[in-house]
């Protein structure tokens, strides 16, 4: 029998997203997981697949459309079937013209209460879902799953054909969520600020709509700004060091690559962040998640709005793996083909200006995380040696902000000379 469906949720803060284009077209077949379309939502493009098999019978919004969560985009159905029902149906939901318009639209998800020790587990035995040595399970669920630690083995699927689909696993996280989750979901829920009052102005002007991404900065930040008792530490230091490394390093790699100042600052910022694990953290709101792994995010500057791809394991990688993966996250964040997983779960964020001329400024947190770097460019100043002779310098700015509930002034300030020793015995990056 044919059914409606509707554009599912595809990140946490989703609201409404853009139909980039349709993977497959009206004819084909579908089983459970197959990808159908590629959307562009407030974090990122994301993959749009289906849990259900059937034939693409109609689709009914067109390539570039922006959709309403739970908004319906195509008919699934069995081949021949008759739609002209259906498709009135979905045409006035579309419209807003149908009392059955809410009733398809699902509600906006809640954050589960935690489970108490008493509680009975959602954990069931080997099901159906996972037997005959396959395993049905949504994309989403599957996602879902590795972020909140679930063994998809021991859930009972409430799917089509006793498929685990990303309610499961939410239900048996037993309301544990991710830090990104967490943060995400709670800024969801933000009440709207008040109208904004703008004064009439002579001369013409334009208003330009906030992209979903824009929007999504607008309110992060907005929540970070003001939730966030934040405090800042500047220092320089001397970075003609770093400069001379980095171009013996280059000229080394002789063609095979090149290593930016920004490359050795993330290096530089992992191998402090294991040095001072007690910036490594997030507020939780009842508790201090310090992590074990360091996610260095590299705040990226794209023309609809702020991106942080996240270099993950940062402390681990080589110089010449982590310039090689900037620049692939980088180039995809601008051609819109970077995924939702590759910009969450940073544990720090490091934000570096200084390719634009500023000296020196200020960042915002960006929330869970305890802390953020703000970088400068290098400026020739004059300084004293240790002769006490006025020489040139080549000194670099670093501005630290940092959330006083879970980082203390001195902590920050460790980190800070742990981050400055390193860049000026640059060789040690390399260790």
């Amino acid at each position: 029998m044919a059914q409606i469906i509707g554009l599912p949720k595809l990140s946490p803060t989703m609201e409404e997203g853009i139909l980039i284009r349709w993977v497959l077209k009206e004819g084909d077949s579908v089983e459970p997981g197959d990808l159908i379309a590629e959307v562009e939502t407030d974090k990122a493009n994301m993959d749009f697949s289906l849990e259900d098999e059937g034939v693409l019978l109609k689709f009914l919004v067109a390539e570039g459309t922006t959709v309403r969560l739970g908004a319906p985009v195509l008919i699934l159905g069995e081949e021949g079937e008759d739609i002209t029902a259906i498709v009135k149906e979905a045409e006035a939901q579309l419209a807003g013209g149908s009392a059955s318009d809410s009733a398809s639209t699902p509600a906006p998800e809640a954050v589960p209460a935690p489970a108490s020790a008493s509680s009975t587990s959602t954990i069931a035995p080997l099901t159906p879902a996972s037997s005959g040595g396959r395993l049905l399970a949504s994309p989403l669920a599957k996602t879902l799953a590795i972020e909140l630690g679930i063994d998809l083995r021991q859930l009972q699927g409430s799917g089509p054909g006793g498929r685990i689909v990303e309610r499961d696993v939410r239900k048996a996280s037993g309301g544990t969520a991710s830090v990104a989750q967490v943060s995400d979901t709670a800024l969801a829920v933000v009440p709207a600020p008040a109208p904004i009052l703008v004064p009439e102005v002579e001369g013409d002007y334009e208003d330009i709509p906030l992209s979903n991404i824009r929007k999504t900065i607008a309110q992060r930040l907005t929540a970070a700004a003001r939730d966030i008792p934040q405090f800042r530490l500047s220092t320089s230091f001397e970075a003609a060091p770093l400069l001379a490394f980095r171009k013996r390093l280059n000229e080394l790699m002789a063609g095979r690559g090149k290593v930016s100042v920004n490359d050795l600052l993330i290096k530089g910022v992992a191998l402090a962040l294991r040095q001072v694990p007690e910036v490594n953290v997030a507020f939780l709101g009842d508790a201090v998640r310090q992590f074990s792994q360091v996610h260095v995010g590299v705040a990226v500057a794209l023309e609809r709005g702020l991106m942080t791809p996240v270099v993950r394991n940062a402390d681990l990688k080589g110089l010449g793996v982590i310039s090689n993966e900037v620049k692939d996250l980088v180039g995809r964040a601008k051609d819109r083909k970077i995924k939702a997983h590759e910009i969450q779960g940073s544990t720090f964020t490091i934000s570096n200006l200084g390719m634009f001329g500023i000296d020196h400024f200020d960042a915002i947190i960006n929330p869970p995380e305890g802390a953020i770097l703000a970088v400068g460019r290098i400026v020739k100043q004059p300084v004293f040696d240790d002769e006490g002779n006025v020489t040139v310098g080549q000194r670099m700015n670093l501005t630290m902000t940092c959330d006083h509930r879970v980082i203390d002034g001195a902590v920050g300030a460790r980190f800070l000379d742990a981050l400055v020793a390193l860049l000026e015995q640059p060789e040690s990056l390399a260790l």
